[in-house]
């Protein structure tokens, strides 16, 4: 199984990808544990990734790409893959395309998670207060909600336009909303 989990900040794609991952036994990639990692190690990527991410912005594509190429090159991803948080922009679907085509695959769904705005601001600002997030004040969260209505929700266009979109309501227990996913990729594989 190779899908993209999608989704606003905030609307439990990194938990769903780990119950996903495990289900299907592949990788779950995260662009943002990569960059968390990154910032952790004090690496130069990690300080140039935090400047942006400090301000709610994405990391350039450059930089995110290359990281997304190689790991998807790794002999754990053959078999599938489940990418959070790539691709964000236009741009880097037309990078993911290429890099499915270099590597003869060719992805079977994108997950949609659907929330509202405002539970998504309050679970974020819980998580940052739970979890020591300083870069997770509301400013911030709600201006990443805005990049992502800019940025990454036209990409859900493009991938309905293919008829590879599964949306799924994100609000809920957690494995409430997994049972929604796996009925919902049920369907569209049977």
């Amino acid at each position: 199984m190779r899908l993209i989990l999608m989704g606003p900040p905030g609307a439990g794609k990194g938990t769903q990808a780990k119950v996903i991952a495990t289900h299907f036994s592949i990788p779950a990639i995260s662009t943002g544990d990569i960059f968390r990692a990154n910032v952790a190690g004090r690496t130069e990527l990690g300080r140039e990734a935090q400047r942006y991410m400090d301000a709610g912005e994405y990391v350039p594509d450059e930089v995110t790409n290359a990281m997304v190429r190689d790991r998807l090159g790794l002999p754990d991803c053959r078999p599938g893959f489940l990418l959070d948080g790539y691709p964000r922009t236009l741009a880097q679907v037309d990078e993911l395309d290429g890099m499915l085509k270099d590597l003869d695959v060719a992805l079977d769904a994108v997950v949609v998670l659907t929330a509202d705005l405002d539970e998504l601001v309050a679970r974020l600002l819980q998580r940052a207060h739970v979890e020591g997030r300083a870069d997770d004040t509301e400013e911030v969260i709600r201006r990443r909600q805005e990049v992502y209505a800019e940025q990454t929700e036209p990409l859900i266009k493009v991938y309905e336009e293919r008829g590879m979109v599964v949306s799924v309501d994100g609000m809920g227990e957690i494995d409430v909303v997994s049972h929604r996913i796996f009925n919902e990729l049920e369907q569209l594989t049977a």
